[in-house]
């Protein structure tokens, strides 16, 4: 580190997050986006989503550009005291909620699907051997 090099503590980074506001910690080192949100190629959303956290993680899995990591130089800022990062797990995860959609089979519509086509067949199979029966009799 540069002496008179900008050292954030990252409960000071996890605030910005906001459109008008928006660092970015990646590989210990601090950028301030805010500028950058409307240019980026992948969308604000995804520069917004990755605030508030490490985002080392979210930028390599991208597999930016040799540019793209050029371009970084420009909004860097300083660098985050390490001490401060809480581990990984201990990050607050984005939680998203699925649903399962009404129209979908449950299990017991599922094997009513399998059993009803078998029965029908036994039925079938069960009436002909029946009728069989009876002719010889006759």
């Amino acid at each position: 580190m540069d002496c008179g090099e900008k050292v954030f503590v990252f409960e000071e980074l996890a605030k910005r997050k906001e459109r008008d506001d928006c660092w970015l910690l990646i590989s210990g080192k601090v950028y301030d986006v805010t500028q950058f949100l409307e240019d980026h190629p992948g969308g604000d959303e995804v520069l917004l989503a990755a605030s508030g956290k490490d985002a080392t993680q979210d930028f390599e899995d991208v597999g930016h550009s040799d540019d793209a990591r050029n371009m970084m130089k420009k909004y860097y800022i300083g660098e985050v005291d390490s001490t401060t990062v809480p581990p990984p797990n201990k990050i607050k995860p984005q939680t998203y909620s699925v649903t399962q959609k009404d129209d979908e089979p449950g299990f017991l519509f599922k094997i009513l699907q399998f059993l009803v086509p078998l029965l029908i067949l036994g039925l079938a199979f069960g009436f002909q051997l029946l009728g069989k029966k009876e002719k010889t009799e006759a």
